[in-house]
């Protein structure tokens, strides 16, 4: 079948094609929710009371987890599961690929008579044995050592995954080497919790709190994607190998006129919607929020907040719902961060907070932030963090699919700034002038219409803008890519508010040894920080050239791009001696993450080139000689009528097709090239050689497609993938 007869066989069927018809779920959604979910209320009807105590303290509390009452849980989990219809269980995982792992075996035991009985000891729960010499350790391991280990996290519930073919039981588990470090996102993200626990219980201990519960991070990710339909999809070598279009013209209409945001959701679209909220209420993921985002194509989900470590589980739980879900209403569902260019790409904006059950979010500024002493200090703490750490920060966003989008008109800067809104601003201006008196209040506004209410205003904007924004009692990092782990970003967050948290902790202590009382103590500390570090706070924009010059040349902050600029911080002393002293990461499991990380962006750009030169030889070039070989043809049937016909189109696609065979010959060319004297020297030679190569052949890709008449033209164009639902 030729590529314009799919084309248009699919647009048909589109067109004509009703939505999927799902179950109607319970009226109340109390019926539904976690009823997927072995989570404590069942665990607590299932287990002996004093099994049942030992696995709630470490889940709230965090104390080490009794072996001892494992064989009572597996015997609990099974039955449950069972009963739901499993025969299998699976331990789930996160290797350094921003994927989910899993690792299935059946609870059928084989007895010596040739019977089979169901089978689940406490043993296999805690501990399995996946094959760890596939997936990427940086040179922890050597590739023909084999053996890696997954760990029960009794932290983050088991649940039921549900597929038309059956149920499986999966459980969240950390995943190390056999030489006990760290192949995974979960482990250092648990490490980070428990650094960040202990430099914020110090801190509130000098305020005077005795009573203090185990702090914890909260997040809750804002999900950002795209849906195409699949008939579309299935002729784009590009969207199924690379999540990305690496060509395409742009269609007349685009985004300008604003009218995708927030409108009314296609109703094939809100079927989908529906399908994947029912099966994340089931799996008790708080869904929250849906809408459609700004670019044609283009929707948001979001969720609750949740507790950091169970929060990173959901969200890579989201990701394969929400793909999964797509294929059962014949939909690709696209995470990259530029799935098509000339319209904006998706984040993943991380909502981030920090808090207690005894002292509540220790990042609400309540009515009068001058007055609340404990809010300054780790609003102060995060202050710190950034500006000292910012390139860290990049490095934890770096992927080659995110370097699309940061900077552009659509998502923050490869700048790392604090945005805290017109109220902080002043607040802690006022603190770095030695004296804190007031804060600016909340005001209301008059719409001018009796019927209407009076509505409250914030007393500070927001700045979409900003990569890291305070918005009203968290911290939202707007820089994550929409098809990234949120493990990472949590790690370094959690990481640098624990670093600067035990910096202000022994400078309150010293501080208070010299005979200051406590008010005059945190205002001496909270003013050192702002003379120090203050100057990565900024509320205007960041789009701006005047912001880049400002941001690098005056305050001293790193603009980094690209990946090939951002991750080689991994390996700076200071990134180092950050990570050893929180106890989050090792020298070697630090070193292994620049090392993985940097082969997958090399890996994707060189896919990416791979599959432009492959498309343009063997798909757009063979269409536009084609066309043109009408052209002529019907040229020359017209000249002998005696109707001559100006060749100017003819030209235009001869010149074009001509450049664009020269363009995926130089970028083959360029592929070639194998002597590196370094991974960050291959890595820049992706960003700057590969790229601008790949850039220039979709130049002249882009600009065929304008000239070759459509049903002529291979590919699905963004017009049919960005409008037909």
């Amino acid at each position: 079948m030729s590529g314009n007869m799919g084309r248009l066989q699919a647009v048909q069927q589109i067109v004509n094609r009703p939505p999927v018809k799902i179950s109607v779920p319970p009226t109340h959604l109390e019926d539904i929710w976690a009823e997927n979910v072995f989570d404590l209320s069942k665990m607590q009807a299932s287990l002996p009371k004093t099994v049942f105590k030992s696995i709630k303290n470490t889940i709230t509390t965090g104390q080490k987890l009794d072996p001892s009452v494992a064989d009572a849980v597996a015997m609990a989990m099974r039955d449950w599961a069972m009963g739901k219809g499993a025969k299998y269980y699976a331990h789930v995982f996160y290797p350094m690929t921003n994927l989910s792992a899993e690792k299935h075996d059946g609870f059928i035991s084989v007895q010596s008579d040739g019977k089979v009985i169901s089978e689940f000891s406490g043993k296999v729960l805690v501990q399995g044995e996946p094959d760890g010499s596939s997936f990427p350790n940086g040179g922890i391991r050597d590739t023909f050592e084999a053996r890696g280990y997954t760990g029960w996290d009794v932290t983050s519930p088991a649940y039921i995954m549900e597929t038309d073919n059956g149920s499986t039981l999966c459980i969240p588990t950390v995943f190390v080497s056999w030489t006990g470090e760290a192949l995974d996102k979960k482990v250092p993200l648990l490490r980070s919790i428990a650094a960040m626990d202990k430099a914020a219980n110090k801190v509130l201990k000098l305020l005077g709190h005795s009573n203090i519960a185990r702090v914890n991070s909260s997040c809750g990710a804002e999900q950002e994607y795209f849906l195409v339909d699949a008939s579309f999809a299935a002729q784009r070598p590009d969207l199924l190998l690379a999540g990305r279009t690496l060509f395409g013209k742009a269609p007349a209409k685009g985004q300008e006129f604003d009218d995708h945001y927030f409108g009314a959701i296609p109703e094939r679209v809100q079927v989908f919607m529906q399908d994947v909220e029912e099966t994340l209420y089931k799996l008790g993921i708080p869904a929250k929020t849906r809408h459609n985002e700004v670019a044609p194509g283009q929707f948001e989900i979001a969720p609750f907040f949740e507790a950091a470590n169970v929060a990173s589980d959901h969200q890579q739980l989201l990701m394969t719902v929400l793909k999964n879900t797509a294929k059962k209403h014949g939909f690709m569902c696209l995470l990259h961060e530029k799935p098509f260019a000339g319209i904006n790409g998706s984040g993943k904006h991380v909502n981030w907070s920090v808090g207690n059950e005894t002292q509540g979010n220790l990042l609400d500024p309540g009515d009068s932030p001058h007055d609340n002493a404990q809010f300054l200090i780790f609003c102060g703490a995060v202050i710190r963090g950034v500006h000292k750490y910012g390139p860290l920060m990049r490095a934890a966003i770096a992927t080659a699919s995110n370097d699309h989008r940061l900077g552009a008109n659509e998502a923050p800067p490869a700048i790392m700034s604090v945005y805290l809104g017109t109220q902080l601003e002043d607040v802690f201006e006022q603190i770095k002038n030695g004296t804190v008196t007031e804060s600016k209040q909340k005001g209301v506004m008059d719409l001018g219409v009796d019927v209407l209410p009076t509505l409250t205003k914030d007393a500070g904007d927001r700045n979409r803008t900003s990569p890291f924004a305070f918005t009203g009692n968290r911290f939202e990092f707007r820089a994550v890519g929409s098809s990234q782990s949120v493990s990472g970003p949590l790690i370094v967050l959690n990481t640098i508010l624990a670093d600067s948290l035990d910096w202000i902790g022994n400078r309150l202590e010293t501080e208070l040894n010299q005979g200051l009382d406590l008010d005059a103590a945190i205002l001496t500390v909270l003013k050192e920080v702002m003379m120090k570090h203050g100057q990565v706070i900024f509320g205007g924009n960041g789009y701006s050239e005047e912001w880049h010059k400002i941001a690098v040349e005056e305050r001293g902050l790193a603009n980094l791009p690209t990946t090939a600029d951002a991750l080689p911080y991994l390996k700076a002393e200071a990134i180092e001696e950050l990570f050893q002293k929180t106890g989050v990461l090792t020298p070697v499991e630090l070193e292994s993450r620049f090392e993985v990380y940097a082969e997958q962006y090399i890996l994707s750009i060189e896919v990416e080139a791979k599959l432009a030169v492959s498309m343009a030889k063997t798909l757009i070039y063979p269409a536009a000689l084609s066309y043109l070989a009408k052209l002529t043809s019907t040229m020359g049937s017209l000249s002998n009528l005696g109707i001559t016909l100006d060749s100017q189109v003819a030209q235009s696609v001869a010149t074009l097709a001509n450049q664009l065979l020269t363009a995926a010959n130089q970028l083959k060319e360029a592929l070639a090239k194998h002597d590196f004297e370094s991974t960050e020297a291959k890595m820049q030679y992706c960003a700057q050689t590969l790229r601008p190569l790949m850039d220039q052949l979709r130049q002249s890709a882009d600009a065929l497609e304008g000239e070759v008449a459509d049903n002529e033209w291979p590919l699905p164009t963004y017009q049919e993938m960005l409008f037909i639902k």
